[in-house]
């Protein structure tokens, strides 16, 4: 049986009140006023498409042996390289062993579909029995343009293989065609659409159905036959045109979040699904449907597995971690939108060393350090002397993953002075559970909230935007763990 083992969501904390965007822009364009309802999610200063794809794997593969995963395939339209391979960084942010494959997927919104389609018929091929698809994308819209109210940040991940599936893989159907509605260039980070009314009537209401029809004839299956119907559609009145038009009952259709989060890109559709499984029944078919130059539609079964699967965050976990984003102007400064003057040591040159993270990639990426195999004592960076006094063996280490781990702020600052895109900035030692010690950037958090002896976790962020050469650097971040209630 192939299907889907685990999955995992994404929603970055930060909200920002569309009327927020609506009261700056709103002047530009008044017919705006309509998607001015709500909020949307916005990823923080050190995120992007890439650390949030990590995130959702993170969620996935918890309770799961990551050296049973053979590969790692990652779906955007935003990603930051265009020529190093971003699946590559996922997993050795994941800390999965190198002898895996990996595969960027991108060009269409309907790239999610397509990586999890490709990797579905990869294990039903045995030519592997693992793999871990993530989505994620961060989408700009152009300041005054409906796509900057429409568009939301999150991610979505998915573990494909042949045992133990909590939901059980039937059958597909896809519909290729180069209708442009949306498109950018490769040297445009603002997309351009064509005319509303094409994109509704001859795009969403002429596709979607069109997918459905084939895939209910191709399996000899009736809608009704569906206990959720999942597709992608930002506009609130055709979403309600398609839903009578297809017959479907209140109950069976899931909720796009756009209210809350906003169109997500490639990781809409699997965001979707995800959020699905989380109160699924074994039993239960399940439609998925995505929607960009075509649409691919996905029919799952849930099984009994999905009771045995072991909790998670997920999509809705995620909703409910929110804070409000108080200022529309740092969201444009955080996305590079509008440039600000940030001081002399803003002006430092400090370019990266490819051959240095190359030797240190396991710790760069992984947050790996080692552990004695004499003393049992954990330490980080990597060490080849024992830090342990009392121990002091030379060359008895082995690898030792961190980033799954919890820690304590063991000391902390505030630094006003330090070049930062949202001030001040904070980082202190931190103690790690079981053994360990390192200085660290805090994220996800305000000088007012945090403590000494207030318990982390660590989260893949981005550390540093080299403008001039267009390199992203990440490295690992602790964030402070609020008390439940």
């Amino acid at each position: 049986m192939v299907g889907i083992r685990s999955f995992g969501g994404y929603i970055p904390r930060y909200r920002l009140d569309r009327m927020k965007i609506f009261k700056s822009m709103g002047w530009i364009n008044a017919a705006n006023y309509a998607l001015a309802r709500g909020s949307k999610s916005v990823a923080g200063v050190d995120e992007d498409s890439l650390t949030m794809a990590v995130a959702a794997g993170i969620d996935c593969v918890n309770g799961f042996d990551r050296s049973e995963i053979d590969g790692v395939y990652l779906a955007s339209t935003s990603l930051p390289y265009a020529e190093r391979q971003n699946a590559g960084i996922v997993a050795g942010a994941l800390n999965l062993k190198e002898g895996v494959r990996s595969m960027d997927f991108a060009g269409s919104l309907k790239a999610g579909t397509s990586a999890l389609i490709s990797a579905l018929e990869s294990v039903s091929s045995k030519g592997v029995d693992n793999l871990l698809i993530c989505a994620s994308d961060s989408r700009l819209g152009q300041i005054g343009s409906p796509q900057e109210l429409i568009n939301g940040d999150g991610a979505a991940a998915f573990l494909v293989g042949n045992k133990d599936v909590i939901a059980e893989y039937k059958g597909s159907f896809s519909l290729t065609c180069d209708f442009v509605d949306h498109f950018r260039g490769s040297q445009t980070r603002f997309d351009r659409q064509w005319e509303d009314r094409w994109i509704r009537d001859i795009g969403f209401d002429r596709f979607i159905p069109e997918v459905i029809d084939g895939l209910l004839k191709k399996y000899d299956l009736k809608l009704q036959d569906f206990a959720k119907v999942i597709y992608p559609c930002y506009y609130a009145a055709e979403r309600k045109i398609l839903d009578k038009k297809l017959g479907l009952e209140k109950e069976k259709i899931e909720d796009p979040m756009m209210g809350e989060v906003g169109e997500m890109g490639t990781a809409q559709p699997l965001a979707m699904l995800a959020r699905a499984l989380e109160d699924a029944e074994p039993g239960d078919k399940i439609l998925a449907i995505s929607y960009g130059n075509g649409c691919d539609a996905l029919w799952f079964e849930v099984t009994e597995n999905i009771k045995k699967l072991p909790s998670r965050t997920g999509i809705s976990g995620y909703l409910s971690k929110k804070v409000d984003l108080d200022r529309y102007e740092k969201y444009l400064v955080w996305r590079r939108v509008i440039k600000i003057d940030t001081g002399l040591r803003g002006e430092e040159d400090v370019w990266s060393r490819w051959s240095l993270n190359w030797r240190a990639r396991k710790t760069i990426l992984g947050l790996c350090g080692s552990k004695c195999l004499e003393c049992g004592t954990p330490q980080f960076p990597p060490q080849r002397v024992c830090a342990n006094p009392e121990c002091g063996a030379i060359d008895r280490m082995e690898d030792y993953a961190f980033a799954d781990k919890k820690g304590k702020i063991f000391t902390y600052t505030a630094d006003s002075l330090v070049v930062s895109y949202d001030p001040p900035q904070l980082y202190g030692v931190i103690n790690f559970d079981g053994g360990g010690r390192f200085m660290m950037n805090l994220t996800d958090c305000d000088q007012e909230s945090v403590k000494v002896g207030k318990p982390v976790y660590f989260s893949f962020r981005v550390v540093k935007y080299d403008e001039k050469r267009d390199a992203t650097q990440y490295f690992w971040k602790a964030v402070p763990i609020e008390e439940e209630g």
